[in-house]
């Protein structure tokens, strides 16, 4: 006979085991970092070899962009049902295997379906540890989500260097083959130790009101509000002017002709490019859980208007000066540090809206968005030929300020709107003696 318990009698958990599950995640996202970061590394080794072009191999850099986005609900919708474990111990299987047949791969079509796996595999992880940081943080959503989110946008920065020296001292396949079974094995050890609440925890009060859904909205509930879908439209703008401007950095800087010009800051010398990019590394992962935990005080529209803006007056710095390689490093460092918050802010917007019960397939729904959005990359290309890089900057101004004034304007009072449904009936009003209510 079975008979039920309060979550202490259950053995609810320390309070310090919800920030191991956080650490954990956070590794876990640091070890698929580079299928997507280090990617670029292997372009010109690879090219050197078989001569395919870079157009032909960068295209399995968008057929995994695509496949580890727009699988994310298939796979979050595993973790909601049962638990992050599973699912992570096969996303681990999945990059091992991914980068073990890169090593391998003597055909377009093997590097193809490499990307496949690899895709297949990162969304599996991603996706999951979002979510699991959802569960486990209600109380602070926006800085859990930007801490995991920042796992995967700095977390190459640790083995770029590793990777690049074995790439010269031992070719690319054996960089490939030995990064993707180290970085699998430690994601499988991991995903032994990871879990989902079994109680439900309850979100702290706070000085200020942050609204939270009472209500856990199931997928198939989730896609029919209306919110979510501008959300999502929010969601692509940002993501189209960030992957256009982190996919075309390179080519900006030479078309400027200071790529290769020295930039002295703080002590450190570099080329332009090189310091531009390092720099974006360290902002966009600083970024990520900076804006997560200022959404958790002041609001996340409110943060979302505040990032966009920022990035759309450093894409019009950028615009107007970027020919001086020192305005170029730190207006292009300016701009990943608030581009990368989209992965902390909707996700966690997303969980304060839908609930948590459902919040990995939910937020995996929304995640989407950034396959979307690098369906808009390639056409930054086209405009620069024919309109020049004034022009994409427009395009990704625009896209910016009016993703801004959404969240400001639209996104805000469609929230409230919706959360208000989720609150208790309120008592009906007591008529006082003077006529007055109260």
């Amino acid at each position: 006979m079975e008979t039920s318990q309060s979550p202490t009698e259950a053995g609810a958990p320390a309070p310090w085991f919800r920030w191991l599950q956080l650490a954990m995640g956070i590794v876990c996202m640091a070890m698929i970092a580079n299928l997507q970061y280090g990617w670029t590394l292997f372009v010109d080794p690879i090219d050197a070899k078989f001569h395919w072009g870079r157009p032909a191999i960068q295209l399995a850099f968008t057929v995994f962009v695509v496949t580890e986005t727009w699988l994310v609900p298939i796979e979050a919708w595993f973790v909601d049902r049962y638990g992050p474990r599973i699912v992570i111990m096969f996303g681990g299987v999945m990059i091992a295997l991914a980068w073990v047949l890169n090593s391998m791969a003597n055909s377009l079509f093997l590097l193809y379906a490499a990307a496949v796996v690899a895709g297949i595999g990162a969304g599996a992880v991603y996706g999951t540890c979002v979510g699991n940081a959802l569960k486990w943080f209600p109380d602070r959503r926006g800085l859990a989500a930007g801490a995991t989110a920042a796992g995967f946008g700095a977390g190459a920065a640790l083995t770029v260097v590793p990777i690049a020296q074995m790439i010269v001292t031992s070719g690319y396949q054996n960089a490939f083959f030995t990064f993707g079974i180290g970085q699998g094995i430690i994601v499988v050890l991991l995903a032994l130790f990871l879990r989902k609440p079994e109680h439900a925890i309850p979100p702290r009060k706070k000085k200020l009101h942050l609204p939270q859904t009472k209500i856990d909205y199931p997928p198939s509930k989730t896609i029919k509000q209306p919110v979510f879908w501008v959300m999502y439209a929010a969601f692509v703008m940002v993501a189209a002017g960030g992957l256009m401007t982190a996919a075309q950095i390179g080519p900006i800087a030479h078309d400027y002709k200071i790529a290769d010009v020295p930039v002295s800051l703080l002590g450190f010398e570099m080329a332009a490019l090189t310091f531009a990019i390092s720099l974006d590394r360290i902002f966009d992962g600083f970024g990520r859980p900076f804006f997560g935990y200022v959404s958790d005080h002041i609001g996340r529209e409110n943060t979302m208007f505040l990032a966009f803006s920022l990035g759309a007056a450093a894409l019009l710095t950028l615009c107007a000066y970027g020919q001086n390689p020192i305005v170029f490093v730190l207006a292009s460092g300016l701009f990943f540090g608030v581009f990368g918050e989209i992965y902390s802010l909707f996700p966690a917007t997303c969980g304060d809206t839908f609930g948590s019960k459902y919040a990995a397939t939910n937020a995996g729904m929304l995640y989407t968005a950034k396959g979307t959005a690098s369906l808009l990359v390639p056409l930054a290309s086209l405009v620069a030929v024919a309109y020049g890089w004034y022009a994409v900057f427009s395009i990704a101004v625009g896209l910016n300020i009016t993703a801004a004034l959404l969240a400001l304007f639209v996104i805000k009072p469609m929230r409230r709107a919706l959360i208000l449904q989720s609150e208790p009936a309120v008592t009906a009003p007591v008529q006082a003696t003077n006529g007055s209510l109260v």
